[in-house]
């Protein structure tokens, strides 16, 4: 063997050694740093009085919780394994400018499941199914693996024959940054925050009750734009996680259709007959059932009591004297629900008191609650807690805050105060105020019974027939006390007993029946004809529709919040007439010896925002296009145009009501009271708010839609734009002065003119389920940027034309500055 050949032998000898040595060393150590910590799970498993110490303090439900040494464990009973729960998050009580207590942030399914010496905490989701015997059920849970959300180390069992359980530390999932237990990621965003601060993060408590499990904690986040406290450049918020047993026997659903409102949730089935992916949506709603011995009544049209009825208690902290009217409001349903075949099956109940059951807590699942908070906000709210599976709501807590009072008195003053004595004054009799709150229980109740807004419904009355005792008396303001038909703001002095607010009617109890009645011996998907025929037996009847509320771009202007009547010009001119008859009384129904003007401030306001809400029906029909939901077995389109002459008369309706100087809100007695500045910016805010209301991107490009479509039956935006030119620069063909009034309102439509210039693009936004509405527009493809231009020529010429016989000299001032301004827009260099 020669030298050359030996030496990278030996080498490889040597290395091998090498390896071998390190391997045993390494072995070696590993064993020997391996051996203190190599407890197994085994051996961290404790015996159960060792965790579970005497000290222990106990709260029993659903999981029985423990707290020992400030530690606190779930001690889950083995049957819950692999059981589906449901965790709502909200806020409960948060920082200031960070919305309010009790908006949710979160809800997901969760299921716990034994592995090894873990307990998992997997999140489920119900999105996409497919029946599990069907072959395509395999890919579907193949594709949607259960995220297991946390592990926890089990640290004992409870051995006991007739109910073992297993035991787990649960403190860091709520004190560690767990994204699915914390601050959303919008806020997180928003505020921009950067870490969980561990050492101002904590348990508050964890409660448990037979169906449910309710854990707050304290999370203090550090952020680089808190909303308020800036200089501790932190946030911390209150959270609440509610856990809740889903029953073992999802109820039987009901599908949904949009002809009929309710809140529904959706659901990707592959195992449906057909070639592609579709969802299936069905209705949140409680599970009403008839007990089995009243089945024979119930089919002979008898009205039976449910199963289970619906509960709910009003809360101890209520101001006794508004208890009744809020049970009122609750019950008030029940006409509802014999329209679906039930007695009784909606109640108000005083909570026990604690003497009488000293464990009852709002916060338990089986108890649905008016909570009444101790709030400056000015509203009330009912959400609700739904099974995923199939809609059944579990449980719903209305959230009544104490200064919903002051926005039902503004509301109630401006809109009746003119005909109606018991408007007349800043604090309204305890049965006038009581009155108002039973409307908005009721409001709020049909919420938690699964019903949407329906904006949609005041539309169905003729405007007179508002004045009409007789009519008002017995159909209220509206069809459907979900809409917003606040108050009678039509009715006229004269039109004595005339009624001011809606009631339960008959669209509620339709949708009631529909969405309640039921439908023995079905499967759900069988229950569709027998639905359709409920719809079709009302169609085309405006009591029995459904208006979808709208957000941002108001499209359909039967179905907006605020209004009344089947026609918004004639609506908004009765409203018009009334606020004029309330400013000049407005000091008089204010004045108290000793106080200040805060009141005749606050309600001057309301006057404004009541017209300003009258502007916004009138000009929402410019561009508007109606929707009526059908289906292919009912006729006629379910879009359609508004009509040209409606919509011209609009543009007449706001010319003489709002870009001619509304002198009539000038009342400078007022606002030497009230302001040392500011009435000029107040009509100018209005009236710009309007213009470009008018001259949104999507208005814009419905009205020349509408020409496509419709030709010389249409309203065009050409004509509109005219129109719009000719009131708002009368003074150009008049000679007459222009005042400061109109001057502003002139440059506000000098600046959306340029805005309209150089607009970018608009997309078409999610509808979120129908609730926003959007048109793309093509900014610089379309007809608006032409249209826009050629304006902004008509008006220069109009102005040099007009200039010269012009004597006041701040109208040839104003004339000669938008003269510049046209310059610059068309040639801005």
């Amino acid at each position: 063997m020669t030298k050359k050949l030996l030496f990278p032998l030996l080498a490889a000898v040597c290395m091998l050694s090498f390896q071998t040595t390190e391997a045993q060393i390494f072995k070696k150590k590993k064993k020997k740093t391996e051996s203190p910590s190599e407890k197994t799970s085994k051996d961290k498993i404790k015996p159960y009085d060792k965790v579970i110490t005497k000290e222990a303090k106990t709260d029993t439900g659903l999981f029985d919780v423990h707290v020992v040494d400030d530690k606190h464990y779930y001690e889950i009973p083995d049957s819950l394994f692999n059981r589906e729960m449901l965790m709502v998050s909200r806020i409960s009580k948060t920082a200031s400018n960070i919305g309010f207590g009790g908006g949710k942030i979160n809800t997901q399914v969760l299921r716990w499941e034994k592995k090894d010496k873990k307990v998992l905490l997997r999140v489920v989701s119900h999105d996409v199914v497919a029946a599990d015997s069907l072959p395509v059920h395999e890919a579907v849970v193949n594709s949607n693996f259960e995220p297991v959300l946390y592990a926890f180390d089990i640290q004992a069992f409870k051995k006991d024959s007739l109910n073992p359980a297993t035991v787990i530390e649960v403190d860091d999932i709520f004190t560690k940054d767990t994204k699915a237990f914390g601050m959303p990621e919008s806020y997180r965003k928003r505020y921009k925050v950067s870490r969980l601060d561990d050492s101002r993060s904590f348990i508050e408590n964890i409660r448990s009750y037979p169906l449910n499990v309710e854990a707050r904690h304290v999370k203090t986040y550090l952020a680089g734009n808190p909303p308020s406290n800036g200089s501790l450049g932190s946030i911390s918020i209150e959270i609440n996680n509610s856990m809740v047993l889903l029953p073992k026997e999802p109820m039987k659903r009901r599908y949904f259709d949009r002809r009929v409102g309710w809140f529904a949730r959706g659901q990707v089935d592959y195992g449906l007959d057909a070639q592609e992916s579709k969802t299936v949506t069905f209705l949140d709603r409680w599970r009403l059932e008839v007990k089995d011995e009243d089945l024979e009544k119930f089919k002979n049209g008898e009205l039976v009591e449910p199963k289970k009825q619906i509960v709910y208690y009003v809360d101890r902290a209520t101001p006794k004297q508004w208890v009744p009217f809020i049970k009122k409001g609750i019950e008030d349903w029940q006409v509802a629900f014999e329209e679906a075949g039930f007695k009784n099956a909606i109640i108000a109940k005083d909570p026990p008191t604690p003497e009488e059951d000293p464990d009852w807590s709002p916060e338990d699942v089986r108890y649905s609650v008016v909570r009444y908070l101790a709030s400056p906000i000015p509203n009330a709210n009912g959400p609700h807690v739904s099974d995923p599976r199939s809609g059944e709501i579990l449980e719903s807590d209305i959230n009544w805050y104490h200064n919903v009072m002051s926005l039902l008195r503004n509301w109630y003053f401006v809109q009746t105060a003119a005909i109606n004595p018991s408007a007349q004054d800043v604090k309204f009799d305890e049965d006038v105020m009581g009155r108002l709150i039973r409307f908005v229980s009721s409001h709020e109740v049909g919420h938690t019974l699964g019903l949407p807004h329906n904006m949609g419904s005041s539309v169905a009355y003729p405007v007179d027939s508002l004045r009409s005792a007789s009519f008002t008396k017995k159909y209220g303001t509206a069809p459907s006390i979900m809409d917003y038909a606040r108050f009678n703001y039509v009715a006229q002095p004269g039109d004595d007993g005339v009624a001011l607010m809606p009631n339960i009617g008959i669209y509620d109890k339709y949708a009631i029946k529909w969405g309640y009645k039921p439908i023995l011996d079905t499967e759900a998907k069988e229950e569709k004809p027998i639905l359709d025929e409920w719809i079709l037996e009302h169609a085309g009847d405006p009591m029995y529709r459904f208006g979808h509320q709208q957000v941002g771009d108001i499209v359909d202007p039967s179905s907006q919040t605020e209004d009344l009547g089947d026609n918004a010009i004639k609506a908004s001119a009765y409203g018009i007439a009334n606020l004029k008859r309330i400013v000049p009384k407005l000091m008089e129904w204010t004045q108290e010896d000793g106080k200040n003007y805060d009141d005749l401030e606050t309600l001057y306001g309301q006057v404004i925002a009541q017209y300003n809400r009258y502007m916004g029906h009138v000009s929402n029909n410019i561009g508007g296009v109606y929707e009526h939901h059908k289906t292919y077995d009912q006729e006629g389109a379910v879009y359609t145009h508004v009509d040209a002459e409606h919509q011209e008369n609009c543009m007449k309706f706001l010319q003489e009501q709002l870009f001619q100087t509304p002198e009539w809100l000038l009342d400078q007695d007022i606002f030497g009271k009230i302001q040392y500045s500011g009435f000029v910016e107040r009509i100018r805010a209005i009236q710009e708010r309007t213009l470009n209301n008018i001259l949104s991107l999507g208005k814009m490009a419905r009205l020349v839609e509408n020409e496509a479509a419709n030709g010389n039956d249409a309203y065009t935006l050409v004509e509109m734009m005219d129109d719009l030119r000719e009131g708002i620069w009368s003074e150009l063909s008049t000679g007459k002065k222009i005042d400061t009034y109109r001057r502003n309102l002139q440059k506000a439509y000098i600046d959306r003119l340029a805005y309209l210039m150089t607009a970018e693009n608009q997309k078409k936004l999610p509808d979120f389920g129908g609730y926003r509405k959007s048109t793309a527009v093509n900014t610089s493809q379309s007809d608006i940027r032409s249209v826009a231009r050629a304006e902004l020529n008509i008006l220069k010429r109009n102005i040099r034309n007009a200039i010269g016989g012009v004597s006041d000299r701040m109208s040839r001032y104003h004339l000669q500055d938008i003269e510049e301004r046209i310059d610059h827009i068309l040639n801005p260099e």
